[in-house]
């Protein structure tokens, strides 16, 4: 017979009595008391920085700054696309939704985007040997003037560009120009956000 089993019945029984031992049950609570406070000082800590600072890159004073608006850009480019202004108006909205815990106002906003899309045009990049477009670029401008009501000083007016590139043989429309809106749109609203909150 193995003397680890008889041992076995021993040690737990040993276990048992240090465990229900009273002054070892209370180390063990304070242990854990200990523990949670600690832990609870580290949320508080990260969740007071949070004030100014979130965790996507924002540089927002939330106790001054709860609001933001972002007026229609007009479509002011020589060439209009239809559907472009409004589509690029939203989607700068939702990006600031989702990155930052602002609300959405129609009127009197803490933060002012307003502007216009000033540039919509196609050109060839590259040529093939029978002088014919191998790719050709889209590009589109936008101009934007920020106000931050509470600080002044990071106001500022810009104008912002894209581009995407696709092949000249297809056409851009269908879902290669909604390709091409994503990509160009997606980088231009947030370069919008990097310089007038994240200090880019």
């Amino acid at each position: 017979m193995s003397w680890v089993f008889l041992r076995e019945p021993c040690i737990e029984k040993l276990n048992n009595i240090i465990y229900n031992y009273k002054p070892y049950r209370h180390q063990v609570f304070l242990m854990k008391k200990a523990t949670y406070l600690i832990f609870a000082f580290i949320i508080a800590g990260v969740t007071q920085g949070c004030g100014i600072y979130s965790f996507t890159g924002a540089d927002i004073d939330y106790s001054t700054t709860k609001t933001f608006q972002v007026d229609y850009f007009q479509n002011n480019a020589p060439i209009v696309q239809p559907g472009i202004a409004l589509d690029f108006t939203v989607l700068l909205q939702d990006l600031l939704l989702n990155q930052t815990s602002l609300d959405l106002v129609n009127s009197n906003g803490d933060l002012v985007y307003e502007g216009e899309i000033i540039e919509y045009y196609i050109a060839p990049i590259t040529a093939t040997a029978q002088i014919t477009a191998a790719q050709n670029r889209l590009t589109i401008g936008v101009n934007v003037r920020f106000y931050n009501t509470k600080v002044p000083e990071k106001d500022f007016e810009q104008r912002f560009s894209f581009y995407f590139d696709y092949p000249g043989s297809q056409q851009l429309t269908g879902s290669t120009l909604d390709d091409a809106l994503a990509v160009i749109f997606e980088r231009i609203t947030q370069d919008i956000f990097n310089k007038s909150l994240a200090n880019w």
